[in-house]
């Protein structure tokens, strides 16, 4: 067409100058600039056959007279510049066919001197105007001027304005994302390299010069570009730069594999390493010279090389990489899977079979792992942490640091993400983590593999990462124990165990306890294993084990405690000298004794300076330590010999404590010791009785208890005297003393509590309480009237407060050991105690004035108010221990007069009231003591005082309500707040007058339901509590407290269907839990913490276990179990008339499930005349389409029935006479209830009627339509027939032949179609072949088996040991079997499933008539007869009428004939201009023409091959067509977004690869098709006719509009 144009131009006039001075005038537009380039390229061909001698001057003249001018406009244009301007897409179109047409005259003005002018000129332009992004700047106009003429300049004589230009264009390709940035590496930086010389060596320098780490994709897009020069085929090799022995450039290319974040760039990547190994093939098979890239270490493996001997595994490994690298894209592991067993021969290819070294260097295995660990899929990413950790288990691969920086770097990052940790499909709860287990293995093997001298640095390395951040309770857990499953080696010294402490501080971050104490005992293992005991003193690992906390991991009698004293044991003389000796200068002080020894007596020693009064308290870290180190001292040196000897162990006890007892013997007669020596003496005595009983089985025969206790006693004076001293002789006079007061009281609560002789009477620490009580009611007493408020006179009064509510709390827990009941009768009476608590008075701020000259906080500081608070709480302690002390209350008369020395007890209302005000004043973590007075009191203000009991609830509930579960007062007052609210007298009044506190109290009973989906645990302690007080062992049962039961059925009724549906999270949380918990003992956190049974499932074993202990006999009992039976059908029937839809395992599926089992557990205390009101029901549930597990319930209930009590048979025969609507969908049920018919029978006499009946029934369904229910009917036939064989039932002789017949039909169906087997598998089928409804009837087999044959998510599994293990209710005499007698808990779940049939059945029939036929489209019937066409087309266009368009569909890159074909078919449906292929040969093809079906016949075919398209696309370009390719980029457009051109070039890339990375350099532009789905990408095919389609469409909208 350009041709013709430039024939008929000529043809008008022969003098080129007329001609071009005609086209440059008018205005510029990119019509009249591309005639002009046709033009010039006319006379440029006939300038070369030898005529024109004009044209020099003609070309100079239009470029220094049209063209410069034009492009000096184009560059010029400022930012926002007028609407006159052309659009971005003409200006882009206007400035490229400038460049083109100035490129010409360059060459036909003799090339060199008007080139070099306008580069100079081009070049100063550009770097005034920058790297401007968008179309703004002039940078665009300057880089196409340069792309234009630096082809045409010398490399000799302009060598040096090339390299400037080489340099700026790098400089600016690399800026950023810029218009002109990506010009210049797609355009300029290729034009440069191919003239070669200076230039292209300016721009290699550019680019292999070290730099920051900046972004690698301008990089690999000028890499891309340049790709021919830096990487030439044989033959087109010069003297320049080989890319491929250039350790940078491979660097780059990897990271652009592997840290890429935009496709384009990692496309870049892959097309660049595909070159380098394809011309490393090529020149070493031509000229047989090895290539080598170093990585730049020492003795290191290549980045690259190649040799012609190796040229085949080294052309499949690469090949196989750059499969593997190409599959990641698609991000879909079902496509990624079947490609990564070729990872595996990468590292056959990679590792030297004969030296076992690296061939080839790791990071390139490495990338592809970084691209899986990083991938946004989560399976993907665990696919790889999978796949690497797996390595080692099956091959040895040798050592490299950027593997080991790889572990913990990526592995370690990608190993935080908790869902990784999940279990597999089918693993049971608690198994453990499948990829825990393998990096275990992994961490064992690669560590065990290290050289010597690297382990040390690696662990530490990965210790370090461990502390580094704050990681998720399962990633620490799981990485704690695969340290603690390194071999034991001495790797850590003391910078290691400084690290480990640090991951100890990251475990304390979790609100998991369990999970917590496990990391902990798991870190305590690694430091067992790793630490080098010569490198570390017997400090350092004190202060080691003092992270650890006591009560979640390091008990002491635990199993970690044994081990960790066997450890001691072995290695006590080979501990390192600490860093500072001190005193301990001896040699023999390294030995644990004499170290333990030593720490004591520097604990008692109190420095001179410490010997002011008013000093703060010690730390109480301190004593942790020394009660810590004594005990293991003391343990360790019980296990040196083989049977721990008592008197050993004493003697030892007291070589540790005798600094200590001397100074606790002291403390009552020396009143000069120093204050803070009396402070560690305390508390290392509170530490040691607090820890010194050992956890676990061996607590009974421990001997250090008993003997620390009668080391005490001997100290029991002194402390005794030296504490009532202090509590009540006004020496405690300052805020800093009441944590000294606190203490004390610590102090005295222990030592009473001590069993044995300690606590007999006339023990000195009980002979105190009196006095200490009496002196304190004084100070309360003590009005101080005319007195101000001084500081020590308020700490004095809190301190009298303080010691009274612990006199009161010791005496109540002396009262419940009766050998230890307090004998006071000089105590004086408790008026005297109650007269001394004021509950409206709280304690006022002392003075400031008195303050100014201590040193320490002022009274008025927040502090105080902790101390206020504390104040009010040690009141309502007395107040609660005195109201249960003296629970015979007076009656509340309102009009009484009032005895002025009882006011808390004579007006309970009052006192309520006041308890209330405490709460609103009181923090969280002090309301303890007011709950329990409020449960003293409301029982005795409900019936006359409603509201203010009211109040009561909606205060104390609000303040629950606010806390957060993982506080650690949440679950304390949680308990308190249930035994108030729901205390038995208060159901049964509330429940008696069915006041308004009635529904205050179920309210708050559903309020706490729901709040139990978000605090798991919250429904366990309220269903515990109620079933505990609403069930006691005879002979204390009450009736009336039972009766609640019946009044609060609700709550029974949740219990029994509760039960959350888990995000994965949690489930996570509690699989992981599970798996503790299963290690038992081996894992001391199971000891040492209390198992708190927060799990959901204790919900319902709770209300199971209560509903077992319920007696036949006790009408009460049976009346409660009747109305919960009704409600729990009722509930069934709420649900499953829900809209909401009953999929399997969802909520409503679940609940269906555990009413059924509910029901199942209730049904022995069934009478008939109970059965009577509810068999209806019960049937009705089975007409319902139900998920199977549902159906296997009622089935089994129906069956129980039909067996005790047949004279229900009738009604089951009437279910079969149902209207066939009414049976499609529930026939399989009833007829599967009547496969177990020998069971139905076995208390009938006469059992022949019902025979009959049930064959009549089965055959009758044999030969129903559908195959499911013939197979149920066939299967209960047979059970029918063949008890009728074994009795012999002669009247049926008639229906034998029938019976047999069928019966024979299915038993020898032909072949192994889908009829035998299934009729197979339905006989093999649990419910069928092995379950016996009365012999497998027990909790076993309705919580746990057939939960699990019946498919059940394991949420929904419930062990027996669940059972066992809660022991908050008794299991009772009464209660059914547990464990099942059969052996049906050893089946699996078959592959058959009841379905029901019907339920998809005639719908089809249902159907309105067909309103739509498919229509076949007659070419050219909707053509406009008057368009425009083509004048290459003529032909064409007059076949088939209709109007050309001018789109070109490049498909040369597609090599499958079939997807050639359907592109053929679409481009002429939709009249494209021509469709380019790589080879007119595949027309021939039978897949091609089975798609194309002859469309090949009226569609222009071009040939153009994949090397030549380059070329193509740039002649193309030059014509003017916009080039489009079909890619998603950094900077695509969206179809829906995008305006096509009407000259459009639609390129189309290859099937895998998609467009290479060299012709991305030459788009135009990118257009991508919105996805809305997961799958990445389409067909390619089916690409194209989106895009073909919308050309069309806007095409025809165009023409529209201009008709």
């Amino acid at each position: 067409m350009e041709w013709v144009l430039a024939e008929a131009l000529l043809e008008l006039s022969r003098d080129p100058r007329v001609l071009l001075r005609t086209l440059c005038q008018g205005e510029a537009s990119a019509e009249r600039v591309e005639t002009l380039h046709f033009l010039l390229q006319r006379l440029e061909d006939e300038a070369a056959r030898g005529g024109g001698d004009a044209l020099p001057e003609a070309a100079r003249e239009v470029a220094a007279g049209y063209l410069v001018p034009l492009l000096r406009r184009l560059r010029a244009r400022p930012a926002g510049a007028p609407d006159a301007d052309p659009p971005a897409p003409s200006r882009r179109r206007l400035l490229r066919a400038a460049g083109a047409a100035l490129r010409t005259c360059a060459r036909l003005a003799g090339g060199s001197p008007l080139a070099a002018m306008l580069a100079e000129e081009a070049l100063r332009d550009l770097r005034a105007a920058g790297a401007v992004p968008g179309l703004e700047g002039g940078a665009e106009a300057a880089v196409e001027v340069l792309a234009a003429v630096g082809p045409c300049l010398r490399p000799r004589e302009d060598g040096p304005l090339l390299q400037r230009v080489a340099e700026a264009a790098l400089a600016l390709a690399l800026a950023g994302d810029g218009e002109a940035a990506a010009l210049a590496a797609g355009r300029l930086l290729p034009a440069l390299g191919r003239g070669g010389g200076a230039a292209l060596r300016a721009v290699w320098g550019g680019l292999v010069a070290p730099s920051g780490p900046g972004r690698v994709g301008p990089r690999l897009q000028v890499l891309s570009a340049l790709a021919e020069r830096l990487l030439p085929a044989p033959g087109e090799r010069e003297a320049g730069p080989d890319a491929r022995r250039c350790a940078r450039f491979w660097r780059t290319v990897q990271a652009g594999l592997a840290d890429a974040e935009d496709a384009l760039t990692r496309k870049q990547a892959r097309y660049l390493l595909q070159r380098a190994a394809e011309v490393s093939a090529e020149v070493s098979a031509e000229q047989g010279v090895p290539c080598t890239c170093g990585s730049g270490e020492a003795n290191g493996p290549s980045l690259f090389w190649w040799s012609e001997e190796k040229k085949e595994e080294l052309l499949k490994f690469w090949e196989n990489y750059i499969l593997i690298m190409e599959t990641l894209e698609g991000n879909q592991i079902h496509v990624i899977k079947p490609v990564l067993p070729k990872l595996n021969s990468l590292f056959e290819y990679a590792v030297s079979e004969e030296t076992g070294r690296w061939l080839l260097h790791p990071s390139w295995h490495l990338c592809v792992y970084k691209r899986m660990l990083e991938s946004e899929n989560k399976i993907l990413a665990k696919e790889g942490v999978t796949h690497f950790l797996q390595l080692y288990e099956t091959k040895v691969l040798p050592f490299s640091p950027e593997l080991s920086e790889f572990i913990v770097g990526p592995l370690m990052d990608a190993l935080s993400e908790s869902s990784l940790y999940g279990r597999s499909p089918g693993q049971q709860i608690g198994s453990g983590s499948p990829l825990g287990l393998k990096l275990q293995r992994f961490l064992a093997a690669y560590v065990s593999l290290l050289p010597e001298e690297l382990k040390s640095s690696f662990l530490l390395k990965w210790i370090r990462k461990m502390s580094s951040r704050q990681w998720c309770a399962v990633p620490i857990l799981f990485l704690s124990k695969a340290l603690a499953s390194v071999p034991r080696c001495k790797a850590l010294g003391l910078e290691g165990l400084l690290a480990l402490r640090g991951v100890l501080q990251c475990t304390m971050a979790t609100h998991q306890i369990l999970l917590r104490g496990a990391a902990q005992c798991h870190l305590l293992h690694a430091a067992m294993n790793l630490v080098d005991v010569e490198e570390v003193s017997l400090s350092d690992i004190s202060a080691f084990l003092m992270s650890l906390r006591q009560e979640e991991s390091l008990g002491r009698g635990t199993a970690l405690w044994t081990e960790l004293c066997d450890w001691l044991r072995v290695n006590e003389s080979c501990f390192g000298r600490p860093s500072t000796c001190g005193s301990l200068g001896l040699q023999e002080t390294c030995s644990l004794n004499a170290y333990v020894k030593s720490l004591v007596q520097e604990y008692i020693r109190s420095p001179a300076w410490e010997t002011g009064e008013n000093g703060r308290m010690p730390d109480w870290a301190e004593a942790r330590l020394v009660a810590l180190m004594v005990l293991l001292a003391v343990d360790v040196e019980g296990r040196k010999v083989q049977h721990s000897e008592r008197q050993r162990t004493q003697n030892v006890l007291r070589l540790f404590l005798e600094p200590l007892l001397d100074a606790l013997a002291k403390l009552g007669s020396n009143a000069y010791l120093p204050l803070r020596k009396t402070d560690r003496c305390l508390q290392a005595l509170v530490t040691l009785l607090r820890t010194c009983s050992p956890k676990g089985a061996s607590a009974r025969d421990d001997a250090v208890p008993p003997l620390l206790q009668d080391l005490v006693a001997s100290t029991t004076e002194s402390i005794s005297s030296f504490l009532l001293r202090r509590l009540t002789m006004n020496e405690l006079s300052s805020v800093a003393d009441l944590d000294r007061c606190h203490l004390y009281l610590q102090v005295f609560a222990e030592l009473a509590g001590l069993p044995g002789k300690r606590g007999e009477r006339g023990s000195p620490i009980l002979r105190i309480i009196a006095p200490l009580r009496n002196a304190s009611i004084r100070h309360l007493q003590d009005t101080d009237s005319g007195l101000v408020p001084t500081l020590g006179r308020q700490v004095q009064r809190a301190v009298s407060m303080a010691a009274l509510a612990a006199v009161c709390e010791v005496c109540a827990a002396l009262d419940q050991t009766p050998e230890l009941q307090l004998d006071t009768p000089d105590a004086g009476p408790p008026e005297q105690l109650l007269a001394a608590l004021p509950l409206g008075q709280r304690l006022q701020k002392p003075q400031p004035e008195e303050q100014s000259s201590l040193l320490e906080e002022p009274a008025s500081s927040p502090g105080w108010g902790r101390i206020a608070a504390q104040y009010v709480h040690d009141q309502w302690a007395c107040l609660a221990f005195l109201l249960k002390t003296h629970r015979a209350l007076p009656p509340a008369s309102e009009g009484a007069l009032l005895d002025p020395v009882l006011p808390a007890l004579q007006t309970p209302a009052q006192t309520l009231q006041a308890a209330l005000a405490a709460l609103t004043v009181l923090p969280s973590d002090r309301v303890l003591p007011v709950f329990r007075c409020m449960k003293l009191l409301v029982p005795q203000l409900l019936a006359s005082s409603e509201p203010v009991c009211i109040e009561a609830f909606d205060m104390a509930w609000k303040i629950i309500s606010t806390l957060s579960n993982t506080q650690l007062v949440f679950w304390s007052n949680l308990k308190a707040f249930v035994q108030f609210v729901f205390d038995t007298k208060v159901l049964t009044i509330a429940a008696k007058i069915k006041g308004q506190a009635y529904f205050k109290i179920k309210e708050i009973m559903h309020q706490m339901i729901e709040m139990s989906a978000v605090k798991t645990g919250v429904f366990n302690i309220l269903v515990t509590h109620c079933c505990q007080s609403w069930v006691v062992p005879a002979p204390e049962v009450s009736q009336g407290s039972f009766s609640n039961a019946a009044d609060y059925s609700e709550l029974l009724l949740e219990a029994c269907v509760f039960g959350t549906v888990f995000r994965r999270d949690q489930r996570l949380i509690q699989d992981v839990q599970a798996f503790i918990e299963n290690l038992g003992h081996e894992c001391a956190a199971n000891v040492v913490i209390e198992n708190t049974k927060r799990e959901d499932r204790y919900v319902r074993v709770c209300a199971v276990k209560f509903l077992c202990l319920l007696d036949d006999s006790n009408a009460s009992h049976k009346a409660f179990v009747e109305d919960l039976a009704i409600k729990l059908l009722e509930k069934e029937a709420l649900v499953s008339s829900s809209r909401t839809r009953c999929y399997v395992n969802s909520q409503q599926h679940r609940v269906q499930n555990r009413v059924w089992q509910t029901l199942l557990v209730l049904f022995p205390r069934f009478d008939q005349n109970f059965l009577n009101r509810i068999i209806d029901k019960i049937f009705q549930a089975g007409f319902i389409n139900n998920q199977a597990s549902i159906k296997y319930y009622i089935e089994w209930i129906i069956i129980l029935i039909l067996h005790k009590f047949p004279q229900f048979l009738p009604k089951f025969w009437d279910c079969f006479s149902c209207g066939e609507e009414h049976l499609k969908t529930s026939i399989c049920t009833f007829l599967s209830v009547l496969s177990h018919l020998d069971i139905i029978t076995q208390n009938l006499p006469e059992k022949r009627l019902a025979l009959r009946q049930a064959l009549v029934i089965a055959l009758q369904w044999g030969f129903s339509h559908n195959f499911s229910v013939r197979l149920y009917a066939l299967v209960a036939l047979n059970k029918a027939w063949g008890m009728c064989k074994t009795l012999r039932m002669g009247e049926l002789d008639a229906l034998a032949s029938v019976i047999e017949s069928s019966l024979s039909q299915v038993e020898s169906t032909p072949g192994a179609g889908n009829a035998k087997r299934n009729w197979q598998r339905i006989q093999d089928h649990f419910f069928f072949a092995a379950f016996h409804p009365l012999q497998d009837y027990c909790l076993e087999t309705i919580f746990h088996i057939l939960p699990r044959l019946a498919g059940l998510v394991e949420d929904e599994w419930i062990a027996i040991d669940k059972f066992a293990k809660f022991t908050d209710l008794p299991s009772g005499a009464g209660a059914h079997r547990y464990l099942s007698a059969t052996q049906l808990r050893e089946l699996r779940p078959g592959d058959w499933a009841q379905q029901d049939a019907g339920s998809h059945s005639g719908e089809a029939d249902n159907r309105s008539e067909w309103t739509d036929v498919q229509k076949k489209v007659i070419p050219g019937r909707h053509a406009a007869p008057d368009a425009d066409l083509e004048l290459a087309f003529q032909d064409r266009a007059a076949k088939l009428g209709k109007a050309i368009s001018r789109l070109v569909v490049v498909a040369s890159l597609i090599d499958k004939p079939t997807n050639l074909g359907g592109l053929c078919r679409t481009c002429e449906v939709f009249g494209a201009a021509a469709l380019v292929v790589g080879s007119l040969q595949c027309v021939s093809d039978k897949q091609f023409q089975q798609l194309s079906v002859s469309a090949e016949q009226w569609l222009p075919l071009v040939e153009v091959k994949p090397p030549q398209l380059a070329n193509y696309l740039r002649q193309k370009q030059a014509e003017g067509y916009t080039v489009i390719g079909v890619e998603q980029t950094a900077r695509s457009t969206a179809l829906t977004q995008y305006c096509f051109p009407e000259r459009s070039l639609l390129l189309l890339g290859n099937e895998r690869e998609g467009i290479p990375a060299n012709l991305i350099q030459q788009l135009d532009v990118c257009v991508e098709i919105p996805q809305q789905g997961i799958t990445r990408s389409l067909n390619v095919h089916v690409s194209g006719a989106l895009l073909i389609w919308e050309y069309a469409r806007q095409q025809l909208g165009r023409r529209g509009a201009q008709a």
